[in-house]
């Protein structure tokens, strides 16, 4: 039965194959696939690492509840989908591509005999093939405006000397202003923090992030998609 099998020897790897072998068992005539994605589907998981699987049902309300919680000591997040919404959902682009695109590229399969976690791997490539420029940076676009938000309400709060809450919002800002490169350059992330580290983003501090602001603010007049505009222009 096993599609994929891990390294036992691996409590976090022993754990997905044990959690396998009884959501198969358990719902065998709701399940569909099962399979994994983050740090143990790339093979370099750590001591930290979660244990991130997904459950592909064959219709809504079928299969395992959704979960999150540790079972011994190892964070488990489990999602549920059915197989339609999860390939309606690959083929989708949303402002969150960045950080969501990996898991259709990279996960791995633990029990897939209909070959579903390959069609939705090929969903999504198939449309990111299909997809227009003007798509990407419209996306890029909303979260450009969320980092602007974000820096001008931490440039306040340091003024009022609200130290701990301007942090937040600029650790804000920066994942939307990585999440803006990366949708500029169609590269998805493995996650937020990967996103702030490989766009440089990670340690930069307001009158950084302005520059970085300022100029892919530039960039997206230049694709056609300004980040301000007059009312008429407003639902373009």
């Amino acid at each position: 039965m096993p599609q994929d099998e891990l390294d036992v020897a691996n409590p976090r790897g022993h754990l997905a194959t044990r959690l396998r072998d009884v959501i198969a068992r358990r719902w065998s005539a709701d399940v569909q696939a099962i399979g994994m994605h983050g740090s143990l589907a790339h093979g370099d998981d750590s001591d930290a690492s979660d244990v991130n699987l997904v459950v592909v049902t064959y219709r809504a309300g079928g299969g395992p509840p959704p979960a999150l919680r540790r079972v011994d000591g190892i964070l488990v997040d489990l999602t549920v989908v059915t197989a339609d919404d999860g390939l309606r959902q690959a083929r989708e682009l949303t402002p969150d591509w960045p950080l969501i695109a990996d898991r259709y590229v990279t996960s791995r399969a633990l029990f897939d005999p209909r070959g579903w976690f390959a069609a939705q791997r090929d969903a999504h490539l198939s449309r990111l093939a299909e997809a227009r420029p003007a798509e990407f940076s419209g996306l890029a676009r909303r979260n450009w405006c969320l980092a602007s938000a974000a820096h001008a309400r931490a440039v306040r709060l340091a003024e009022w000397y609200e130290t701990d809450a301007a942090l937040v919002l600029i650790a804000e800002a920066r994942l939307h202003a990585a999440l803006v490169a990366g949708l500029m350059s169609r590269t998805y992330f493995r996650n937020r923090a990967d996103a702030v580290r490989r766009t440089g983003l990670a340690g930069a501090d307001m009158t950084e992030l302005a520059a970085v602001l300022k100029s892919q603010a530039e960039e997206l007049t230049a694709r056609g998609r300004p980040v301000d505009g007059r009312l008429a222009a407003f639902f373009e």
